[in-house]
C-alpha cells in the first residue's frame, strides 16, 4: 500500500470549484470516449447515509488502450474495466476505483477535502501514520510539471486570462500574490490517494506508477478547469445536473456506435 497527499491551490472559491469540477469531469469524459472505449455512467443520484448527504455516481471505464502494455499482455481480454464509485458530499468527496478481475487485490481510494486556504493545513484527513505520507504540491502554472507531448496551449494557466473574472494569467509568483490578495478567492484541494496493487513481483512498481499517473491526471485536470473558467463560472448546480444527463446520453451513443462499427469490420 502506498499513500500520498496531493495539494492543488487554485484562484477560485470553494463554491465556484464545485461547479467547475463537475463541468470539467463531464468534458473530460467526452474526450476519453470513442472506439468502443470510454466512460459508462451506470448511476448518478442523490444519496444519504449516516447523516451524510451528497451525490453518488457509479461509472465504468472501458479504457483498455490506456493500460500499460505489460499489464495488457498478462491480463485476460475484458478484465481491464475499472469501476469507479464516488460519494460527493462536497466539500468532502471520496472516490474508490476497483477492478472485477483483480477483486480485493486492486484498489485506488481518493479522499478530497476542499478548503478555503493556500494548502498550508497539515493532515486534514486525520491519517494515523501521517509521517509516512508524502505530501506533493502541484503548481498548475508550472509547465515543467507536464511533458511536452501533453502540453496544450489552450490549457496553459500562464497564458490564460479570464474575460469574465479578470483572473490570470498566472505568473511565476502567482501563489505568493494570491496569498497576499484579500479580494481574489482562493482554495486548495487536499487529495489523499491510497493505492493497493497486490500482484507478486509487480506491487511496488505498479503502486508507484499509479501514483505517478494520479499526479499527471490531477495536474492536467486542474489546468483545464482553470483555463475553461469562462465556460462554467456562471453556471448553477441545476445547469450542471442537466449537463450531466445530456453527457450520459452522448457517452452511451458514442461508445455504442463505435462498438457496432467495430463489429462490422471483424
Amino acid at each position: 500500500m502506498l499513500i500520498k497527499e496531493f495539494r492543488i491551490v487554485l484562484p477560485v472559491s470553494v463554491e465556484e470549484y464545485q461547479v467547475g469540477q463537475l463541468y470539467t469531469v463531464a468534458e473530460a469524459s467526452k474526450n476519453e470516449t470513442g472506439g468502443g472505449e470510454g466512460v459508462e455512467v451506470l448511476v448518478n443520484e442523490p444519496y444519504e447515509q449516516e447523516g451524510e448527504k451528497g451525490q453518488y455516481t457509479h461509472k465504468v471505464y472501458h479504457l483498455q488502450s490506456k493500460v500499460p502494455q505489460f499489464i495488457r499482455m498478462i491480463a485476460p481480454k475484458g478484465s481491464l474495466e475499472v469501476h469507479e464509485k464516488a460519494w460527493n458530499a462536497y466539500p468532502y468527496c471520496k472516490t474508490v476505483l476497483t477492478n472485477t478481475y483483480m477483486k480485493n487485490d486492486f484498489m485506488i481510494k481518493i479522499e478530497t477535502w476542499h478548503k478555503p486556504d493556500m494548502g498550508d493545513q497539515e493532515n486534514v484527513h486525520k491519517v494515523e501514520n501521517w509521517d509516512s505520507v508524502e505530501v506533493i504540491n502541484i503548481n498548475i502554472a508550472d509547465n515543467n510539471e507536464i511533458s511536452t507531448k501533453d502540453y496544450k496551449k489552450e490549457h496553459d494557466p500562464s497564458l490564460f486570462k479570464s474575460e469574465k473574472t479578470g483572473r490570470g494569467p498566472l505568473g511565476p509568483d502567482w501563489q505568493k500574490e494570491l496569498a497576499a490578495d484579500s479580494k481574489c478567492p482562493k482554495m486548495c484541494c487536499y487529495k489523499l490517494v491510497t493505492v493497493e496493487f497486490k500482484w507478486r513481483g509487480l506491487q511496488k512498481k505498479m503502486e508507484a506508477f499509479i501514483q505517478k499517473v494520479e499526479k499527471r491526471l490531477f495536474t492536467h485536470f486542474h489546468r483545464q478547469l482553470f483555463c475553461t473558467m469562462d465556460d462554467w463560472i456562471r453556471l448553477t448546480m441545476d445547469d450542471i445536473r442537466r449537463m450531466e444527463e445530456e453527457t450520459k446520453k452522448q457517452l452511451d451513443e458514442m461508445r455504442m456506435s463505435e462498438e457496432v462499427k467495430g463489429m462490422g469490420t471483424e
